[in-house]
């Protein structure tokens, strides 16, 4: 099975003939209109190099918000009032905090110049949002992704000081559960979102969930 070159075309290949580890196609580019129909078929695009990578592992991981667990650790974090929540106050500020900031076992970061310009793009067009950790009128932790129909397609987080990311997606699964969201997605596994209580799906059923929650054409 060989990965898929896409062109200026605004398709993808079907998702079943993705490679084992996820990887489906390279090419094309970060238009509004390739990204918007890349998540929604399930894919997304991951790379550290000049050219774009798509996939869509398989199993998936999500969350469902009616199955977020809150440790009781985190849950005197969150009754003790310290961080305040808000959302899409400062987008452009977290996702470069999430290009800038290094993570524990991580090289590098994927969000690069074109992928910061891109999920801006989608900001201020209603598709992409922010959730942020503010303490002391400074932005602390915070995630951005991307929201469609009753779907969150969960990219990247961040955080200055301990709890603040967790702190923000607690209280943004909330928030996104009360608006009608059925479904987070959390494209590949992390211990950190297990323990908040992500679990893996087949690919089938996560399209499937996809084509039952997202609006249709």
């Amino acid at each position: 099975m060989s990965v898929f070159a896409l062109s200026r075309e605004l398709i993808f290949p079907p998702v079943h003939l993705a490679e084992p580890d996820g990887l489906l196609a390279m090419g094309g580019d970060l238009s509004t209109e390739r990204l918007l129909l890349a998540y929604r078929s399930g894919i997304f695009p991951w790379y550290s190099g000049k050219v774009p990578l798509w996939w869509c592992p398989d199993p998936r991981f999500v969350l469902f918000p009616e199955k977020l667990r809150v440790s009781k650790s985190m849950r005197q974090v969150i009754n003790k009032r310290e961080f305040l929540f808000k959302t899409n106050t400062d987008f452009r500020s977290v996702i470069h905090a999430c290009k800038t900031i290094e993570r524990e076992n991580q090289d590098s970061t994927w969000i690069t110049h074109e992928v910061e310009k891109a999920y801006t793009r989608l900001h201020e067009l209603g598709y992409a949002h922010s959730a942020e950790a503010w303490l002391n009128d400074e932005l602390v932790g915070g995630l951005y992704g991307i929201k469609m129909g009753k779907v969150f397609f969960g990219e990247s987080m961040f955080s200055k000081v301990s709890n603040a990311s967790k702190f923000a997606f607690i209280r943004y699964v909330g928030q996104l559960k009360k608006e009608g969201t059925c479904l987070i997605d959390c494209q590949v596994y992390t211990p950190h979102l297990e323990s908040l209580g992500a679990e893996m799906i087949p690919r089938e059923l996560f399209i499937q969930k996809l084509q039952e929650l997202l609006p249709g054409d």
